[in-house]
């Protein structure tokens, strides 16, 4: 059956005030091309892409046991339309009994939820001395550990720390098995960083946040991303970076994108959650440890584009970040874009920027109320 919806639609060449047609996938669209929406435009959005979650809705990633149908449920209730389900720094059986319902919710959808795109290793192959708030599990990466994780469901993306001894020659067997190694939870140096980007990682993990600090006579691993990056990631609660080093960050890094880090307290109450092994507490709008070390996120992407908007940038430009960034950084050429074949992955928003629809791949989603 094919659906048409109507608004102000963002295709890659522009604006469009038109029509939309779809099925499971984008099969036309017909309007007039204006500059910029009107002040009363439903925006008709690409859905948001987010490659960097590990909870939602009371779930964490960790549990395994069908808890990623309940995240991708919630997340998808905020215009996620697909995303990444992102591990902690765990022991391996822990990390093997994420994955394998990571691979059983990628396999077949459930209805209802984003899909998952596959697996985003956070650790364990990171520094001891950045841990912030990952368990300390860390060791050196084999690529026969990652092989092994890997045939339970695929990894897409994988955090390390790259100045740990053999962790340049673990980049490139990652890069040659198509896997993208990204800088995190590092203390290398800016030299370190950018030995690493020669190896072939492809970005960092959220920047500011758990790195060797930018000086200006010790670049650290901010330096290395700012003044060599193409791709990184950055948590748009404005609580993790500041408006001013998100600006910084976007005009230094071209493809720079958007991610929650999510915990299984986004969309719930104040309250005692998991992340992983650990406990932490919802408040004031964010997510900490005992210790206040902030601890991943409750943020939703529907909330991050905003945040984006009221900090100045343009929607348009806030949907590179949201939503066409992450899909190019992965290679899906068919999400991330309003386009004749894409998958009909569509977001709209009212005027003010409230989410009033979302489809994931044509299906109509019921919109969270949190």
């Amino acid at each position: 059956m094919t659906t048409h919806i109507t608004g102000c639609i963002l295709t890659p060449q522009g604006w469009i005030r038109g029509s939309l047609a779809f099925n499971g996938r984008i099969i036309a669209i017909a309007g007039d091309d204006v500059p910029a929406p009107r002040d009363d435009d439903s925006l008709v959005l690409p859905g948001f892409i987010d490659l960097h979650v590990h909870g939602g809705g009371g779930a964490d990633v960790m549990e395994g046991n069908g808890a990623i149908d309940t995240l991708a449920r919630m997340h998808a209730g905020h215009g996620t339309t697909s995303l990444l389900a992102t591990t902690m720094t765990a022991p391996r059986a822990d990390i093997e009994h994420a994955l394998a319902d990571v691979g059983r919710a990628m396999r077949q959808r459930p209805s209802g939820a984003a899909r998952v795109l596959g697996a985003h290793l956070e650790g364990p192959f990171i520094s001891p001395g950045k841990l912030g708030a990952q368990p300390s599990f860390a060791r050196v990466g084999t690529f026969e550990e990652v092989n092994a994780l890997n045939a339970l469901a695929t990894i897409r993306v994988l955090t390390l720390a790259p100045e740990v001894s053999g962790h340049l020659d673990f980049i490139r067997l990652l890069k040659i098995a198509g896997i993208v190694p990204q800088i995190g939870h590092s203390n290398g140096t800016y030299e370190d960083g950018v030995a690493a980007l020669h190896a072939g990682v492809g970005g960092f993990t959220h920047l500011f946040n758990a790195m060797s600090e930018l000086h200006h006579r010790k670049p650290g691993m901010v330096g290395a991303a700012l003044a060599h990056a193409e791709y990184a990631e950055i948590i748009p609660d404005l609580l993790h970076v500041h408006p001013g080093a998100i600006h910084a960050a976007r005009r230094a890094i071209p493809k720079m994108y958007c991610v929650t880090d999510s915990t299984s307290g986004a969309g719930m109450p104040d309250g005692t959650y998991h992340l992983g092994s650990q406990t932490v507490t919802k408040c004031l709008g964010g997510v900490r440890l005992a210790d206040g070390t902030l601890a991943g996120s409750v943020l939703t992407m529907d909330q991050a584009f905003r945040n984006l908007v009221s900090i100045g940038i343009p929607p348009r430009d806030a949907v590179r970040l949201v939503s066409t960034n992450p899909a190019d950084y992965l290679g899906e050429r068919e999400r991330g874009r309003l386009q004749p074949g894409s998958h009909a992955d569509i977001v709209i928003m009212s005027p003010d920027l409230q989410l009033t629809h979302t489809f994931v791949e044509g299906e109509s989603i019921e919109l969270a109320h949190a």
